[in-house]
This record gives C-alpha cells, structure tokens and sequence, in this order.
C-alpha cells in the first residue's frame, strides 16, 4: 500500500487540533518555520499541509502574515467547490468524466489575457463532458498553460478528476475566480447534453491559480438546466460560494457540507 504523504498526515494533526480549538477562533498557527522544526520537515512540505488547510476553509492568510484560523466551519470546502467529482462524491452521486476533444493551439486573445501567457505561448484546449451517476450534467472547455498542459494531456480519457490528479502532481489551487451567467446551447452543448440548440444553459467562466498566484486553467462549464445551483453565503470572515444539487419539483438541496 502507498504511504500517505507527509504533508497530508502534517495537515490532518492540524485539522485536529484547530477542531479542538487548541488555537481558538481568530488565533494564529505557528510560523511556518516552527511547524517545520516540530514536524521535522522541511517548509515546502508545511506550505503543501498549510494550502489543505486553506482549501477546507480552516484558515485564511495574506501574502506576508501567519495563517489566522477561521471563527466556523464553511458551508463547502474550496476543494469541492472547485472539484466537480468532489462535490459530486458529497451529495452522493457517482460523477464521470469523458474527454470529447484535446489539443494544442496557440493561445487566443481571451486565453492570453486570463491565463497571463504571451501571444506565442501555446495552450493545451480540453472538452470533457461530466456526469452524475450517468446523467450528463456539464460540459467543460477548459484551456491549460503549456505546465499544466503538458500533465493533463497524459490523463486517460476517463479520468473522473483533473483536480485530484494533478494534486498527486504537486500542483494546487489556491484561488479561483467565478463568473456566473446564461448562455444558449450551441449544437455541441445539444448533442452532448442532450437538449435542445438555443435553450438556456447555466454558465460558470472560472480562472484558477496557484499559490504563487500563477493561472493554472481558464474553463468555461455548461450546466444542464436544473442539475445545480450556485449560492453565494457572505460574512465578516470569508464569503463562501457553494455549489448546490437541484431536485427536480423541489429546487436546491442537499447542502454540500457543514467544498473545489
């Protein structure tokens, strides 16, 4: 059997502890060089545990200052809100995914300016279409920078969860930016979806980043009416988005947890 990494054993003890209120709502963590020295690793290391913490909406930082433990539990982890196999897999339903199309292309305007890459660079373009226990519920065109690219290319196309795999990989989201609107569905959103062509679609344009700040994708997800609804949840401490199951008569439910 694999060992578990070390980041994520270092990220669970702190999950227990700040479960525990072992530094209070609002306290500090220690520095991250103090983790580093307790947990006999190196900072990298404490950097990957730090970011799973972050993603579960635990703590929060800025550029410069020590991780601040968040007053309460999110609604949905940043993980799920961005995973689409997460998110699924927590309102029990089986998600898939089947890449229709990939390929390189030279970056266009719209991929240059959102992925912050010049006019030569080269982009890897994915259309996955995505399930829930085999209802078709999404499709996904998502352009990669030629770094991330060159890892997702080599997926199988079947591969339920980009996210999941390129964790493996070392590469974490951080930050995601959400645009959310209407689009009609052109003939491959009908084909594929398995409406008609014009009617409304729920569109979600997304922009993904690492810790660094450096954009690791540029997608724009499609929506079959009535599968989810988005609810944003403001607060002093953090404005969650949350992504909500629809059941057909009754609208949302299903809350997705107590998350990307």
């Amino acid at each position: 059997m694999t060992q578990e990494p070390r980041y994520r054993r270092i990220a669970e003890e702190l999950r227990h502890a700040i479960t525990e209120h072992a530094y209070g709502p609002g306290g500090k963590l220690p520095s991250e060089g103090a983790l580093a020295e307790q947990f006999e690793v190196s900072r990298g290391t404490i950097r990957q545990a730090l970011m799973l913490l972050r993603q579960d909406g635990l703590v929060t930082s800025r550029r410069g200052t020590r991780r601040v433990v968040l007053d309460d539990a999110p609604v949905q982890d940043f993980a799920q809100m961005q995973s689409f196999a997460r998110w699924a897999r927590s309102i029990g339903e089986t998600p898939e995914g089947r890449v229709v199309r990939q390929g390189w292309h030279p970056a266009d305007p719209d991929e240059q300016r959102h992925m912050r890459v010049d006019d030569h660079a080269r982009v890897l373009r994915v259309v996955r279409l995505r399930l829930l226990s085999g209802r078709p519920a999404m499709l996904e065109r998502t352009a990669y920078p030629e770094a991330v690219g060159t890892i997702v290319e080599t997926l199988p196309t079947d591969t339920v969860s980009v996210t999941e795999y390129l964790e493996r990989a070392g590469v974490f989201v951080a930050d995601a930016e959400h645009t959310i609107d209407l689009a009609h569905a052109d003939p491959e959103d009908a084909a594929l979806l398995g409406c008609a062509a014009g009617d409304p679609l729920l569109r979600e344009r997304r922009r993904t980043t690492d810790p660094a700040g450096m954009p690791l994708e540029w997608s724009e997800d499609r929506y079959v009416p009535g599968s989810v609804a988005f609810v944003v949840h403001n607060s002093l401490a953090s404005t969650p988005m949350t992504r909500q199951h629809m059941v057909p008569g009754m609208g949302a439910a299903g809350a997705t947890g107590a998350a990307g």
